[in-house]
């Protein structure tokens, strides 16, 4: 594997981890908001 080959796979798993973080937060939000509009607990 070249060089900038495996640069660019080590460097492309924090940018998937971010998406897939801000995807999480994104959907508990929407939990969140939800259930306090409704008057229901979160757990």
């Amino acid at each position: 594997m070249s060089a900038l080959g495996l640069s660019a796979y080590i460097l492309i798993w924090p940018v998937i981890s971010a998406a897939v973080l801000a995807m999480l937060i994104v959907a508990l939000i929407r939990d969140m908001r939800e259930a306090r509009r409704k008057g229901e607990e979160m757990i």
